[in-house]
């Protein structure tokens, strides 16, 4: 067992998240050449390295920093439309580069392995799956597409004590069956289909429960537990499966937040909680209990509630509400949001919305006529 002892990273409420923010890094349509920019202007002691390349023959990188015995590895869009994280890890690498309090003992104690895109194709197709159709978290096992083999390459190479394995969710997750948006979540993978506990996914829900404690500050209520069932072709239950604590981080919706930039905040806080954790092994310091206290996600949000819709046309009076989702699509670089009518098997009373509108309010009624959705109604 490695010791270091570290200056206390300040990440609360005080803390000044702007300074860290990379402004050139924003949206949800990422890909490198967004990044690209910021990571040619990374010099020692970042170390910056080509990988491997995807299907389309497009650079995988990983950053490095640090020479600390205990070593991390992340990635982040291995679904190449899930790029909060990525964002979350550039503001990381801008507080690396910053020096600020604490980071000098992060580079002695730690070494950071970091692949911001795992799935260049995907991400710039804006699609979950690589060029190939196919979704690398269900391709661990049999390693079929070039991108899992550079993971897997990386991940023997490297030898790591811990993995961050980076994601999006949804906006229908909910926290338990609370009306919170499920804002982050976290997983730490099974490893067996009974779900046992192994020392090495017991650091990893300890690790968790340090990680919510420290968002509890900001996002009170809105941390959830993602769904544990065990899948050996995922690459959380399969690095899990080699003893290795990994933890799986899922960025969620905050309230009118489409473009996930205030979620962005909350990663990088619980990244650098994280990292914060391990460097100064006070993962014992929490409990497996304190996971499990962690509600599971529920599914009952949609982003748009419209009830009242007698007020369009009396015969819809038995309709209590219709649930809208949107459908993000890529056109001309930029994700856009397509409402569409929603199914759910849940009854409307449980159902929850990003926003509610009532048709009854002549407001509600013009925003609804404007953004499209007046004519999925009837």
């Amino acid at each position: 067992m490695y010791f270091c002892f570290s200056k206390e990273i300040r990440t609360d409420l005080h803390m000044d998240y702007k300074k860290f923010h990379v402004e050139e890094v924003q949206g949800r349509y990422i890909t490198y050449d967004h990044l690209k920019g910021f990571i040619s202007d990374l010099t020692p002691p970042f170390k910056v390295e080509n990988i491997g390349t995807s299907v389309r023959n497009q650079s995988i990188k990983s950053i490095s920093y640090g020479q600390g015995p205990k070593r991390i590895l992340m990635w982040s869009q291995m679904h190449g439309n899930e790029s909060t994280t990525t964002k979350a890890v550039m503001d990381l690498l801008n507080y690396l580069k910053q020096n600020n309090d604490g980071v000098s003992e992060i580079a002695s104690c730690c070494t950071l392995k970091i692949i911001p895109i795992l799935n260049p194709d995907g991400a710039k197709d804006y699609t979950r799956a690589n060029a190939n159709g196919i979704d690398l978290n269900r391709d661990a096992q049999e390693r079929t597409q070039p991108e899992s083999i550079i993971l897997h390459r990386t991940y023997e190479e490297f030898n790591p004590h811990f993995c961050f394995n980076l994601h999006d969710q949804r906006t229908i997750f909910n926290v338990g069956s609370t009306n919170k948006p499920a804002t982050v979540s976290f997983l730490a993978p099974a490893f067996d289909i009974e779900r046992n506990n192994s020392p090495a996914r017991k650091i990893s829900m300890q690790l968790i429960a340090a990680m919510n404690n420290k968002l509890q500050q900001f996002i009170p209520g809105q941390v959830g537990r993602y769904d544990d069932g065990f899948n050996k072709n995922c690459v959380g239950d399969a690095f899990q499966m080699k003893r290795t604590p990994t933890v799986l981080f899922e960025a969620g919706h905050y309230p009118q937040d489409y473009q996930r930039e205030k979620t962005r905040e909350f990663i990088f806080y619980a990244l650098l909680n994280g990292i914060q954790t391990i460097l100064k092994e006070t993962i014992t310091n929490h409990t497996i209990e304190q996971y499990l206290a962690i509600p599971e996600n529920g599914k009952q949000y949609v982003d748009i509630l419209v009830k009242n819709l007698k007020a369009l046309d009396n015969r819809l009076g038995d309709t209590k509400v219709v649930p809208i989702q949107y459908k993000e699509s890529l056109l001309d670089d930029k994700v856009h949001f397509i409402p569409e009518k929603a199914s759910f098997d849940v009854l409307p009373g449980e159902i929850f919305g990003h926003k509610l509108m009532n048709c009854a309010d002549e407001t509600d009624l013009k925003w609804l006529k404007k953004n499209d959705i007046y004519k999925l109604l009837t």
